[in-house]
């Protein structure tokens, strides 16, 4: 069958028409352009006539006279002013235009993208948070999402920055493996490459993600404000402590959140453990520590390793000594325990007699091992007593004794710490890489928040006592004799050493990693092990001014 041919007004008119439209659309355009001034004051008078009808209906009948005299003794001053009504006139139309303006529509809810992805979580929830037995569930196939999810913020590329999340009261979530399915659930779901915090509440049954900024790794190590027998350790969340100190960033200061590691007499944590992986940063911990030690306190380092990281430390003022041979170390940490029970004596016997004590048991000592099972190898191959045994006394009673262990070991030698050692550090860190259950397995506990994409040196989560586990960055104190150290840090560490013991001995500009020989004590019967040399004393004091004569009163 042929077809029909087309009328000839659609046949030969289309581009007419079409050329028609498009001028007519032009001019629709240009017209728009031109009136949108007049369409933006006309669209505010409408605006502004909407807005006072609604006024003069929610006035009351009994105000509206008083009302009608008022606006009509405006008029007629405004038409008795010179130029009133002309001022009037502008008035009108300045605030029309104002009312009239375009303005950004403002988001009342997510686009599709983002409800697309709301929509996605709460079903991948739906077999966790729901049961058959349910009547009303709260969690269901084809559900309304909006009932569990109470909050949510995007960022720019459209990923879930913060999420709170209303579950049943059912819900288990007191079970460890409950919780770490959901938390593992939410972490795949909402995107990979962020670390995010898990904060649950069981009284109100929410849960709440957030999404945490990292760490800064800017921070090197500098002199930090703190109180006698307070220790930084390193940074974590503004949230996670009530606390800041002002630090040097770069070129700038700014307020750190810093995670204050107290000891002393009235501390319930004096002894600290940092365990991680080789180049996690428990060495860069272990130097950040003897750093801020030596600032009031004698320092006694142990390198089981015998890398030579603690090189700059050697012959310094309060450095008693740099150990990391197996006969220095057993000779240091035996005169180490001696040193322990010598304060104890004294201090007891300085508080019956009543009379406070003396300086030198005052001053505190502290006791820094870094691989102590290296040693404990070498000890039991050639028949010598552990390490870490002399360690019982300074671990048991050195809160009283103003003496404070520090040890570092990596995770391939935890099992050869001792149980004291276990039992009375109750401090402990882990630097770098970790899956879950080591971090559970050294601090008794499993952070609330997912392993960072990246782990730089320094960073981990630290636990004091039975606190929250925080996470934690150490600021950047590396080896200064370390080549691949840059010049910022390597001054800043430099900038913290104390002096010699000879003033006039000039610091060399590289020092080899030696040996420096222990402190051997003397083995006489009946005689304690003499004390190590103190420090070079300083310059003497000045003498006292005397005070000024006073003139006597003139009589009057």
């Amino acid at each position: 069958m042929a077809r029909r041919p087309l009328p000839r007004i659609l046949s030969s008119g289309s581009a007419s028409i079409t050329r028609s439209r498009e001028i007519a659309r032009t001019a629709a355009d240009s017209a728009t352009d031109v009136l949108h001034p007049l369409i933006t004051v006309v669209r505010g008078l409408r605006l502004l006539a909407v807005s006072g009808r609604q006024k003069w209906v929610a006035t009351p009948k009994e105000r509206r006279g008083p009302k009608l005299f008022l606006a009509a003794a405006c008029v007629l001053v405004v038409a008795l002013v010179p130029y009133g009504p002309i001022l009037a006139l502008i008035t009108v139309m300045g605030a029309a235009a104002w009312k009239g303006r375009e303005r950004t529509p403002v988001r009342t809810g997510p686009d599709e993208s983002e409800t697309a992805r709301l929509r996605s979580l709460y079903e991948a929830l739906v077999p966790y948070f729901s049961t058959a037995d349910d009547p009303d569930p709260l969690f269901a196939h084809g559900g309304d999402w909006s009932k569990a999810f109470d909050a949510y913020a995007f960022d720019q590329d459209g990923r879930l920055t913060s999420l709170r999340i209303s579950y049943p009261a059912y819900f288990m979530d007191g079970d460890p493996a409950a919780r770490s399915r959901i938390e593992q659930l939410l972490h795949t779901k909402s995107g990979r490459g962020r670390e995010y915090h898990f904060g649950w509440d069981e009284e109100a049954n929410r849960l709440v993600l957030t999404v945490l900024d990292a760490l800064s790794t800017t921070v090197a190590a500098q002199r930090f404000v703190t109180a006698p027998g307070e220790t930084v350790l390193g940074f974590t969340d503004p949230d996670s402590v009530s606390r800041t100190v002002p630090v040097l960033d770069g070129d700038t200061t700014v307020d750190a959140s810093p995670v204050v590691w107290r000891t002393g007499g009235r501390s319930t944590e004096p002894h600290l453990l940092a365990v991680g992986q080789p180049g996690g940063g428990t060495t860069t911990l272990v130097r950040s520590i003897a750093l801020q030690a030596l600032q009031n306190g004698d320092v006694i380092i142990v390198d089981g390793g015998g890398s030579g990281e603690y090189a700059a430390l050697t012959g310094r003022n309060g450095v008693l000594a740099v150990e990391s041979g197996l006969g220095g170390a057993l000779a240091t940490l035996e005169w180490a325990a001696h040193e322990t029970e010598r304060r104890l004596i004294t201090a007891n016997l300085a508080r019956q007699s009543g009379r406070p004590a003396p300086d030198d048991i005052r001053r505190p000592l502290w006791i820094l091992l870094d691989r102590p099972g290296v040693l404990g190898h070498l000890a039991a191959a050639d028949g010598r007593p552990d390490p870490q045994e002399l360690l019982r006394i300074p671990l048991r009673h050195g809160r009283a004794a103003q003496v404070t262990v520090v040890l570092a070991e990596q995770f391939d030698a935890l099992d050869t710490l001792t149980e004291t050692v276990r039992t009375h550090t109750r401090a402990r860190a882990v630097l770098g890489p970790a899956s879950p259950e080591q971090i559970e397995a050294v601090l008794g506990a499993g952070p609330h928040t997912t392993p960072p994409p990246e782990v730089p040196a320094g960073r981990g989560y630290v636990r004091l006592g039975a606190g929250p586990v925080l996470r934690l960055q150490v600021p950047a104190t590396p080896d200064p004799y370390d080549d691949a150290t840059s010049d910022a840090h390597r001054q800043a560490v430099l900038d913290l050493l104390p002096g010699r013991g000879d003033p006039r001995e000039a610091a060399p500009a590289r020092e080899p990693a030696v040996v420096v020989p222990a402190l051997r004590p003397r083995r006489s019967a009946g005689c304690r092990p003499p004390r190590p040399p103190r420090s070079a004393p300083g310059p003497p004091p000045r003498p006292a001014v005397p005070p000024p004569r006073r003139r006597p009163a003139r009589s009057p």
